[in-house]
């Protein structure tokens, strides 16, 4: 089993989770905890050609290949930085993670959430975060937020987030992960304070050195 800590951060684009994810290394960084950060999908050399398919590719891509292109992308992480990470003790942290695979194209997208849950589970080898911190933001503040779409997930319509709101809401409260839902709308430095606060509990429950 993995030695270190794997937290991720999900939540419509807008919500902070860019800047959560740099906030909360650099805390554990003044404390001495060694961290590794990623983005999903990229963070390889694999990742960041998938990645650039996923977001910015002119042709039509259906649900079941875009999600299976999400899960790829995922898989190369896992095994090239995530999991080394973990096993050298660190703590990960991912912006955006299976969370999102499940909502996106499942709750919003229309495919088997089930389905989508154990491909997952097999693209990832089972590992899923010890922590993922939702951060929660109304539709029309993400969209404020983002501004003028610039690639073709965001170029959707609001009756699609909204459902990716909703399909977030609804999945933290499944039990299937531990997920920790943060008001979004709270002052940056506030939802940082409230991230670092749950992690640096686990991390002294756990006595990680």
């Amino acid at each position: 089993m993995p030695k270190g800590l794997f937290v991720s951060m999900d939540g419509l684009d807008g919500c902070g989770k860019s800047t959560q994810v740099k906030n909360l290394a650099g805390k554990l960084g003044a404390l001495g905890v060694k961290t590794t950060t990623c983005v999903d999908p990229g963070g390889t050399e694999v990742g960041k050609k998938l990645r650039e398919i996923l977001l910015h590719n002119k042709t039509h891509i259906a649900t079941r290949c875009e999600a299976l292109l999400f899960m790829a992308s995922r898989a190369q992480l896992v095994d090239q930085v995530i999991l080394p990470a973990l096993e050298k003790g660190e703590v990960v942290i991912s912006d955006r993670y299976l969370f999102a695979n499940i909502v996106y194209q499942g709750y919003a997208g229309g495919l088997d959430i089930d389905q989508l849950w154990q491909t997952g589970l097999l693209s990832t080898g089972g590992l899923v975060p010890d922590i993922t911190f939702l951060l929660d933001l109304p539709v029309s503040v993400s969209r404020l937020r983002v501004g003028k779409p610039s690639d073709r997930m965001e170029q959707r319509s609001d009756e699609y987030f909204e459902k990716v709101r909703r399909g977030f809401l609804k999945e933290a409260g499944t039990g299937r992960q531990n997920v920790i839902v943060i008001d979004a709308l709270l002052p940056v430095d506030n939802v940082g304070e409230l991230i670092f606060a749950e992690v640096n509990k686990t991390l002294q429950i756990h006595n990680f050195n």
